[in-house]
């Protein structure tokens, strides 16, 4: 993830969900940075402050609100559609944009691979959206976890408890490739 410049005023709060304490960063543009739970709340308080220099925590106003339970309720896995939540997107390359648009659109429940990211940007490089989706400082907003390797794998995730917590949230989600059902949907 990537560190955020101190320009301007930001603010940040800590957030209970079904997968721990996460952090909420933001200011007058949107959303500036997602904060998935680290082992305690202090480190967490510490990537905070790490990414964003000068970030001071402070309740959040009514939009941010919004924000907060709708990624609440995703974690505890009802539907929520985040794609409309503003992103302040400054200083985000052009190429990791584009990623992060296609992986905003893959709904909750469900998977693209690596390489279907990279065909619909046009290009033959799965590892480049690796790369890019390895950046992301919008973790569950950004939905990065919804991105898998084409083997059936679950590929990387930069988040603590790396592909623990990648496979955690799609379970949540009770993620699959389509919408076929499963073994399990017919003997329901």
């Amino acid at each position: 993830m990537q560190d955020h410049p101190a320009n301007q005023a930001a603010f940040y709060t800590l957030f209970e969900t079904a997968i721990g304490l996460c952090g909420l960063a933001w200011h007058e543009r949107g959303v500036i940075g997602f904060q998935l739970p680290e082992d305690d709340v202090s480190r967490t308080r510490g990537r905070i402050a790490k990414r964003f220099p000068g970030i001071v925590e402070t309740p959040p106003p009514p939009h941010i609100q919004g924000i907060i339970a709708d990624v609440t309720a995703l974690l505890q896995g009802k539907a929520r559609d985040l794609s409309a939540v503003p992103l302040d997107l400054e200083g985000v390359p052009d190429f990791d944009r584009r990623v992060y648009e296609v992986a905003r659109s893959i709904p909750p429940g469900r998977v693209l691979t690596y390489g279907e990211v990279a065909a619909r940007l046009g290009i033959n490089n799965a590892r480049a959206i690796g790369q890019s989706l390895g950046r992301n400082p919008f973790a569950v907003i950004v939905p990065c976890h919804r991105v898998v390797a084409a083997d059936g794998k679950l590929g990387g995730f930069s988040a603590n408890g790396g592909a623990t917590t990648k496979r955690r949230l799609l379970a949540i989600e009770d993620a699959r490739r389509d919408a076929s059902p499963t073994l399990f949907d017919l003997i329901s």
